[in-house]
């Protein structure tokens, strides 16, 4: 795609979708500084004292105040919180306050162990949701379409610790097929031992995958009764090729945003399933950061997940910019 335009006087004009790009990563920067000061003011204001937590009931007054000085928690909160914005922009996090070391080193292994486990489930969940959600849009009112609607809306109403407590009793306990929690030895990897991946990526499947073929069903339905469609069916073109030429194709933009949607919620989702499975990911850390009162862990793993969630929306708005020409020519807007 060409960086520039001409206009009608010869000058050359910057390419509308770079002009576009170039807005959303301004306004994601932006948002992802008032975020970071959402963040720092929330956990600044949590109730107890990271000092006296960490040192723990029976310490005295004096030792406390020495720890909240050594900490830097005495310095006003402002003066804290441009410290640890510029460390953010130089790639410090900052230290722990329960093991005492860089709190990149303690999410590193816990972030990959996530991406893991939420690539794995996107992975299968994005082509798979295309597909069911092809098959029943395109065959509604049926039998497969009523059995995937159906099961869809089961999904959507059930929580999924509910679904992973169903998968545990099922899989785990009755058929003893798989293990019922995913422990991962430290310093190894998640996939060395891939059963344990088996029960939270299915969960977190279960729980996406059903707005998502609702979404596609429902824009392949309207999209396979509009005009350009049956002017295709018209000229000859096998019904193959109507529904991914035409159909599938004008039904992804809508599908796309509620994919993204999903995508986020798995981010957020995980935190529960890492949990229930007590699979040691970046969801596990963060229930026991807030549980030591670890500020800085949790500053560090709030921020994280905004930033990916902003991320994808960016990414979003532009694959639906790509997919929509109209959108282009228009001026990306």
């Amino acid at each position: 795609m060409a960086e520039a335009l001409r206009s009608s006087d010869g000058e050359r004009q910057p390419n509308p979708f770079i002009r576009f790009l170039w807005r959303r990563l301004a306004v994601g920067v932006v948002l992802a500084v008032v975020v970071s000061v959402v963040i720092f003011a929330a956990t600044d204001l949590l109730p107890g004292d990271a000092a006296q937590a960490i040192l723990g009931k029976t310490a005295t007054p004096e030792a406390v105040e020495a720890l909240r000085v050594q900490l830097g928690l005495d310095r006003p909160a402002v003066q804290r919180y441009g410290e640890w914005l510029g460390g953010i922009a130089q790639g410090d996090l900052g230290d722990s306050l329960s093991t005492r070391g860089p709190v990149t080193e303690a999410i590193s292994g816990r972030v990959v162990n996530s991406l893991i486990l939420a690539g794995l489930a996107a992975l299968i969940m994005i082509p798979l949701s295309l597909a069911i959600g092809a098959y029943a849009g395109t065959r509604p009112g049926r039998p497969g379409d009523l059995v995937a609607s159906g099961t869809s809306l089961v999904f959507i109403a059930v929580p999924e610790f509910v679904t992973a407590a169903f998968l545990i009793l099922i899989l785990a306990i009755g058929a003893d097929l798989l293990p019922p929690v995913s422990i991962v030895a430290p310093g190894t990897s998640p996939l060395a031992t891939p059963a344990i991946l088996v029960l939270p990526v299915l969960t977190l499947l279960l729980a996406s995958l059903a707005h998502n073929v609702r979404m596609v069903r429902a824009g392949v339905i309207e999209t396979m009764h509009s005009p350009y469609v049956q002017m295709a069916r018209l000229n000859g073109l096998s019904e193959r090729e109507v529904v991914f030429r035409h159909g599938l194709r004008n039904a992804l933009p809508p599908a796309v945003q509620v994919i993204a949607l999903n995508l986020q919620w798995l981010i957020g989702g995980i935190v529960i399933v890492e949990f229930v499975f007590q699979y040691p990911g970046v969801g596990q850390l963060l229930t026991q950061a807030v549980a030591l009162r670890d500020i800085p862990l949790v500053q560090a793993l709030a921020i994280l997940i905004a930033v990916l969630y902003i991320v994808i929306n960016i990414v979003t708005d532009l694959l639906v910019v790509l997919l929509v020409p109209r959108l282009r020519t228009a001026g990306a807007s």
